[in-house]
This record gives C-alpha cells, structure tokens and sequence, in this order.
C-alpha cells in the first residue's frame, strides 16, 4: 500500500500526523509525508520521507492573501469572523499546494491520501486522483467551523473538480478523548494521541522531579515577542505570578525568547527556559499552564497532569471550557489580563487534588483508545488491499 500522509502549518501538524504514518511503514508499507518547506525539518526528524510542496512561509497565507495583498487579522473579532479566517488561510496554503502535490503524484501515485485537520489539499488531491481520503484530527479541537472558509477560498480549485464544498472524508480519524468528544461531533474512528515533538540528548532534569513542585508553563512554538497575540506577554506574566508559590517554573519557549524572557523574569528563581522535549518533561509537572493549543492541551491529557488554560483566541476557548468541565482543569476568559488571575488560578488546582484526579483519569481514557498501530488494518481495508 501506497500512503500519502499530507500535512502543513507548524511543527506541531507534522508530530500529530508522524505516530500514525510510522505505523504505517513499520507495517511493511510505502509512506511518504508531504506540507510546507520550513516543516520539512520535522518531517525527516519524524524518521519519514519528506516532500517539500510550497515554498511560501507560513506566515505569508496567513498574513496575505493570493494576490500578495496585506489582511487583517481577526484579534478581537467575533469567533465566527475568526472561524471565516482560519480556513482561508488554510485554503490559500492547499491553492499553492496543489500543484506540486499533482506533479508528486503524476509519478508516485497513492492508494491513499491522509491529511491533517484543515490541510485541505488532501482533500482535493484525493478527488483529482479518485482514491480514498482520511482525515486525521491532529487535535482535540472542533473544527467544523473552519472549513466553511476553507470551501469559499477554494471555490476556484473545487469547480475544476465539479464541487461547491469541500468533499467529506471517506474515513474521519479522532484523537479527542471520549470524555471530551461533542455529541455533536461527526462520526470518527478513535485512536490514541501519540504526542512527538523534536528531541535532543535528553539532560537528568527533564526526566527527574526535584524536591519542589513543577509547573511547565509554554504559549506553543509559534510565540514572539512582538506577535500580535499577547502571547510573549502573557509567558512573562504567568511566570511572575507563578513565583510565590515555590515551585520550579519551567517554560517552553523558541530558543530566540531565553534572554527576554529571562530578563523580563529576574527575580523569579528555579526558572527554567528555552527548548524542553514536553513528552518527556509533562509527566514530571504538577500543573501546566497554557494559552489553549490543541497540541500542548492533548500533552498534559496524556501526561494525567492538570491544566490552567488561558485561550490566545476564541477559537481555543471551547475546547478549553470542555477541559474545565471534566474538571482536569481552571479554564480562565480568553486572553485575561487581570493581575493575578494566572497565579490564582493555579493556586486553586495545587491545592485541591481533585483536578489531578480527573486529569488522571483523562489519561486512563486516552490510554484505553486504540493505538496507531491498530489503525493500520483499517486503512488496509479502505485501501481494499
């Protein structure tokens, strides 16, 4: 069987694909992985062939769109509007995909085509070539709500293939919990999260508690300082509030934020920062605190640790609100700015053992799911192999 596993965005849509394209080939089958150049790195680090299929940056769909022309970004704006957004700029990203992923295939054609939760060219590029498409949730995050966008951009690229909307997959794959899952939510076939992230040698604090607690505190791979999302913000303030309780502060951060960070943070002591590999890290934590990532979320579900989120965006607030719900986690409003309110919050869950307890039998569920591995003789089957 040949699959075709397509991706694209950040680092962290390759690592959600990787677990299950692993599978595959360990099952005897050829796997080749397709997304945007600057992930390629990623991709080869995942042990899996790379196929480079745009040049263009991330930040360039999301900043511009086809005609080279400066959008506005939806800060603030109402989910809907924010919903609109995301998938145009993901449908603009599959547009200049497309044509590289025909000329890939022209000359290796797969049985089947995977993609990721909004990597739309998949789903395009299975229709072109008539074989079966999988989608692939990379998170826990809904995203009906995405795709509508996604439909109007492509519009042009959807004509030539006789189509007004994206088509369905013809297999759904959820990494979302069942505890977690809407009943609203499209039928899928389960399997478990596999969290996978860049690795370095591994240095004994990553994978030892010390005598104090641990709290991680990360805003994903994508922060700046001068982002638009608040996000470089909210690390160094979290961290400051999070230095009365005694506790080493770990925070994940890109490389280029150590020494801002850091300064913003004098005074803070046990405080860690820069690249830290969380699969290893989380399970030696007693609190995460993030800014809602489906990818970061997902990680502490699978480490059993509680969580303190607060959304960057109202995209994320959902999923976060269902977090809190089970109760493995203090869910604060989107992008809250109130003095204090990080360091409270994460009081409240180190005091009361009643967050890790459901955070614990989170994981419990998430270990019950079916494995990678397990999915392979499924998508055998739709292969029809």
């Amino acid at each position: 069987m040949r699959v075709l596993f397509v991706t694209g965005g950040g680092q962290a849509t390759v690592f959600a694909l990787a677990p299950l394209a692993t599978a595959v080939r360990a099952a005897g089958h050829q796997v080749f992985m397709a997304a945007n150049h600057e992930v390629m790195p990623a991709i080869t680090a995942s042990a899996l062939p790379a196929v480079p299929v745009t040049e263009s940056p991330l930040r360039h769909f999301i900043s511009h769109d086809r005609q080279g022309r400066p959008v506005d970004l939806p800060l603030g704006r109402p989910v809907a509007e924010q919903a609109e957004f995301t998938g145009r700029w993901f449908g603009r990203m599959a547009a200049e995909s497309l044509p590289l992923l025909r000329d890939f295939t022209a000359r290796w054609r797969p049985d089947l085509v995977v993609g990721g939760t909004s990597t739309y060219a998949a789903a395009l590029l299975a229709r072109h070539l008539g074989v079966p498409y999988v989608r692939l949730a990379w998170d826990a995050i809904d995203a009906r709500r995405v795709h509508p966008g996604a439909s109007r951009e492509l519009a042009p690229e959807l004509a030539l293939l006789g189509l007004d909307e994206l088509p369905a997959p013809d297999l759904f794959i959820d990494v979302c919990p069942p505890g977690l899952r809407s009943r609203e939510a499209d039928p899928a076939e389960p399997m478990r999260f596999v969290l996978g992230n860049l690795h370095r040698v591994l240095e004994p604090w990553m994978y030892t508690r010390g005598e104090h607690r641990r709290i991680c505190v990360t805003a994903g791979s994508q922060v700046t300082r001068a982002g638009g999302h608040g996000l470089f913000a909210f690390l160094t303030r979290t961290v400051r509030e999070l230095a009365p309780l005694d506790a080493e502060v770990l925070v994940a951060a890109p490389q280029a934020l150590i020494d801002d960070v850091r300064s913003e943070c004098r005074d803070v002591g046990r405080l860690r920062v820069g690249w830290m590999p969380l699969d290893v890290v989380a399970p030696t934590c007693d609190l995460l605190v993030h800014h809602g990532g489906g990818v970061t979320s997902l990680t502490g579900m699978c480490a059993g640790v509680p969580q303190v989120v607060v959304p960057g965006a109202d995209m994320l607030a959902d999923a976060a609100r269902l977090l809190a719900a089970y109760g493995a986690a203090v869910t604060l409003p989107t992008g809250d700015g109130r003095p204090g309110a990080v360091g409270e919050a994460a009081r409240q869950v180190l005091s009361d053992g009643g967050h890790a307890a459901r955070a614990g039998e989170l994981r419990a569920e998430i270990e019950a799911m079916p494995t990678p591995h397990d999915l392979v003789a499924v998508l055998e089957k739709l292969a029809r192999i």
